[in-house]
């Protein structure tokens, strides 16, 4: 039977019995020091409390031991997409950009080296659209030239890839004809020689209409066409991809069983594997970041583990944290609320925390806003990857490097 005694009550016990000093008498057990003031301990208590103490360090004998990081073996691995091509592959890209390959999880070098490093595709549009200001600054003398916008993401901004989205051709917008739309992807590629990644409105009605359209125009550039979905004619798009060479996007909403289904689907439309590039959407920062991260994670998990339906690279929507009103609200609408502190810096730092989180999850692609939040992911993913830049040879990387730059 355990039973607790203080301090004190050890020394009123001595006190009662004369007791001035203790031989071969040891403290056993847990010992819990509670001092105030006024509270004397006896220096046999001391002595016997001393025995309790280890050893001095140099009675100590250390055990050596080795450093080894766990490996996990893995029965499965990702598809390896190449999005663009090149005058040898019989389009204009200048070069291509190549995804998944992976055989352990990100950036988990000790287990197997990853091929390739995430890449980011900056958007622009087809029309001038309601931008917060932290990003409108930068686009300001571009957004009523799609080719421009373009150019100045690949020149400016150092855009791996650029994902044009046609959303005028939203009827509840501006009812773009598809023709139209497929000009404006002409107009880009021309401009433009990085791979192309072509977004319809989402409209689910127009939207086979118009990838079907941009398709043709981009015929031979092998770009990756976003997005086949099962809300809309997936079959029409798919075919519309095969039948011009390109990659299609395979999108779902949160949900593993129809990522599934809908590539299954694929399969049966005779889509080869290495022209599929799924997205499972991506729920940001201060919109649900935990559930695309599970979400992701499990896919590149199970895929690893030889689930053959899911071995995909996986494409991150990461502009959609500027859904969150944090991201680009000046103030706090609540009163009692704390300081929020700068928009034109918490935009650009939720893009960053949600493509950053992503990559670990398993990203291998993220569609990026923002041109300093996309150079930050760039920047960090290379260095997990072991990549390094021409500039960045014989220093060491700083992650903190980006809160460098000024607002214009």
């Amino acid at each position: 039977m355990e039973k607790k005694i203080t301090l004190a009550d050890i020394a009123r016990i001595l006190e009662r019995y004369d007791v001035v000093e203790l031989e071969d008498v040891k403290i056993k057990g847990d010992v819990e020091l509670e001092l105030s003031t006024g509270v004397a301990i006896p220096p046999s208590v001391v002595q016997a409390l001393q025995s309790m103490m280890p050893a001095p360090a140099e009675e100590l004998e250390l055990i050596r031991t080795k450093f080894e990081v766990a490996k996990t073996e893995w029965n499965g691995q990702i598809e390896e997409v190449t999005i663009g091509a090149t005058s040898a592959d019989g389009g204009t890209r200048e070069a291509t950009v190549t995804i998944g390959g992976e055989k352990a999880l990100p950036f988990y070098n000790f287990d197997y080296q990853m091929p390739n490093p995430p890449v980011i595709s900056v958007d622009c549009f087809d029309m001038p659209i309601s931008l917060a200001k932290a990003v409108r600054e930068h686009y300001e003398d571009v957004m009523e030239d799609p080719g421009e916008w373009a150019k100045k993401n690949v020149r400016e901004f150092g855009a791996d890839m650029v994902t044009i989205h046609l959303i005028s051709t939203d009827p509840t917008i501006k009812d773009t004809p598809a023709r139209e739309a497929a000009k404006t992807v002409e107009e880009v590629l021309q401009a433009v020689k990085v791979p192309l990644v072509i977004g319809g409105s989402g409209n689910p009605d127009k939207d086979p209409e118009v990838l079907e359209a941009a398709a043709e125009a981009a015929e031979g550039e092998r770009c990756l066409i976003a997005s086949a979905n099962l809300n809309m004619d997936y079959e029409r798009i798919a075919k519309a991809a095969q039948e011009h060479g390109h990659v299609i996007l395979s999108w779902t909403q949160l949900d593993i069983n129809a990522q599934k289904t809908l590539n299954r689907y694929l399969f049966k439309l005779g889509v080869p594997r290495g022209d599929i590039v799924i997205d499972p959407t991506t729920a940001a920062l201060g919109y649900g970041l935990d559930y695309a991260f599970t979400n992701i994670e499990r896919m590149r998990i199970s895929a690893l583990k030889g689930d053959t339906d899911l071995a995909f690279p996986i494409s991150c929507g990461i502009t959609n944290a500027w859904g969150a009103r944090e991201a680009w609200m000046k103030d706090s609408p609540i009163k009692e609320d704390s300081d929020w502190g700068p928009a034109v810096y918490r935009g650009p730092l939720y893009e960053i925390m949600t493509g950053l989180t992503l990559g670990i999850a398993g990203g291998d692609m993220f569609m990026m806003m923002h041109p300093k939040a996309a150079g930050a992911v760039k920047r960090v993913t290379q260095m997990l990857f072991g990549a390094a830049g021409e500039e960045d040879k014989g220093k060491k990387a700083k992650m903190e490097d980006w809160v460098m730059w000024e607002s214009t």
